[in-house]
């Protein structure tokens, strides 16, 4: 990890609350990582044969206040210079709660396919376009309207019981502070916002089976809350009286923490699913139809798509097929798309570009004499053509010579699929040397509220240089992955 001999004051304690875990951190004014305080608690994703995937609220937010338990404790006499507390959240994900404050439903999230039939419903009643450019998120089963639909179709009592609706990291300020507050940040991922007026979006509230009411109040992430409730205090006396500020979307913070803030700078993360996000100062008049554009803050959007396939399909297909444990030279060594197959990557559905919940995985064109690792390779070079879809649709939207960050731990533990990636997409792929991005990322946002706005340069590795000759062989690949999606997904 990398440290300062002498981290300085003010610390910022950070909460990065993921599906796999939750991790608390401690960072000083540098936005450096502070000596050995490091919290993690793992989170138990509970999913179903029909498609659910959801936690158990009471289990997260004990997560939570064990990893900041912990930290805390690691940092011994610093703890009493923490400045202030920043929050990053996956997302989507969303819960109901009653009058009390007690949850009355497990926390849904955006993995959560349940809902994908009244999405196909709403696609067929709204305006998609209109949607689209209103809230910058596509109808789909990972936000929230189809998932509302779905209560109202399978769980009406719930519905009628509810009376507020929030995510986890409301949650915290709610159990907290005893106030509901949402960042413009998770609440973009909602598909609830317009992108437009910052304010929960009026057309959808009008048909959903949901009130204005039962929301939180949108805010920025700039406005913290101070004042521990008495408990809470109590058990930590450092942080009762620092500032607060409100959750951030994960992959907003990812692309702060890496030190992709400007358009010159694109984002490409793969962890077990992937993105690519750009920070833009000015929204554009329509979202690309295969992207959405969420918040950061009142000011900056981010602009990109996601996916399900990332290193789950690495790790998939390395499980499944038995593969010895070091295949990188292997795999390294193989020509481009020289194993004849094409690999439609969607284990779990898909996401950007295309958003069909529908779509499943395919391998065509496999014979007697396919070996294991042409099937890995496959699928690596698979998930590749579909960022280099996302990225089509984002050039216009970047300077011709803009820089790719990649980080995740999913894409930087193989040069291998490093290398592809540059020469799938034609252009320099930098490894992100930033070990803890996305917390970094919460953390320079916290520093940048209370007015520590002194640069902070990023730590960037290796450079990953495209090679023409493969280019040019993976263009032929992923034209005849684009005809196989048509012809099985989308007709």
């Amino acid at each position: 990890m990398n440290t300062r001999p002498h981290p300085e004051p003010p610390f910022i304690l950070t909460l990065d609350i993921g599906t796999s875990s939750t991790r608390a951190m401690l960072f000083d004014r540098w936005a450096k990582p502070v000596g050995d305080v490091l919290a993690q608690v793992p989170n138990q994703l509970q999913t179903t044969a029909d498609g659910g995937a959801e936690f158990d609220p009471a289990a997260l937010f004990d997560g939570v206040t064990r990893a900041i338990d912990q930290a805390l404790s690691q940092a011994g006499p610093l703890a009493d210079a923490i400045g202030g507390v920043g929050i990053d959240t996956f997302v989507t994900n969303f819960m109901g709660l009653d009058s009390a404050g007690r949850p009355l439903t497990p926390i849904y999230t955006f993995a959560d396919r349940r809902c994908a039939a009244d999405a196909e419903a709403l696609r067929q009643e709204f305006d998609l376009e209109a949607v689209h450019n209103r809230t910058g998120c596509r109808i789909h089963s990972a936000y929230l309207p189809a998932r509302f639909r779905w209560l109202a179709r399978t769980q009406p009592e719930v519905l009628q019981t509810v009376a507020h609706w929030l995510s986890i990291g409301e949650y915290l300020f709610w159990q907290f502070f005893g106030e509901r507050v949402v960042s413009y940040s998770v609440a973009s991922w909602s598909g609830l916002l317009d992108r437009h007026t910052l304010a929960w979006d009026e057309v959808w509230l009008a048909d959903l089976p949901v009130k204005i009411e039962q929301f939180s109040k949108v805010t920025d992430v700039d406005q913290p809350r101070q004042g521990l409730k008495p408990a809470w205090a109590e058990r930590w006396p450092a942080l009762k009286s620092v500032p607060w500020f409100p959750a951030i979307g994960d992959g907003a913070a990812a692309n702060v923490g890496s030190g992709c803030t400007t358009p010159e700078r694109l984002a490409l993360t793969i962890g077990t699913t992937g993105a690519m996000r750009t920070l833009v100062d000015r929204s554009p008049d329509t979202v690309p139809a295969g992207l959405w554009l969420y918040r950061l803050n009142r000011r900056y959007g981010l602009l990109g798509g996601a996916t399900t396939e990332g290193g789950n399909v690495f790790a998939w297909l390395n499980q499944t097929l038995k593969l010895p444990p070091d295949l990188e030279a292997t795999l390294a060594n193989m020509p481009p798309a020289g194993h004849g197959l094409t690999f439609l990557p969607f284990l779990a559905g898909e996401r950007a570009p295309g958003w069909q919940d529908d779509a499943r995985a395919s391998l065509i064109n496999f014979t007697l004499d396919t070996q294991p690792v042409d099937i890995l390779r496959a699928g690596l070079e698979g998930v590749a053509y579909r960022f280099a879809l996302i990225h089509r649709q984002m050039q216009p939207h970047l300077p011709p010579d803009h820089q790719i960050i990649a980080s995740g731990s999913g894409l930087l533990n193989s040069p291998a699929w490093m290398q592809i990636m540059a020469d799938v997409l034609n252009r320099p792929l930098t490894a992100s040397a930033e070990p803890e991005a996305t917390s970094r990322g919460v953390a320079l946002m916290a520093l940048d509220a209370l007015g520590l706005t002194d640069e902070k340069p990023i730590s960037l590795g290796a450079t990953y240089l495209p090679r023409s000759d493969y280019h040019t062989q993976y263009q032929i690949a992923l034209e005849t992955q684009i005809d196989l999606y048509h012809r099985l997904i989308q007709s």
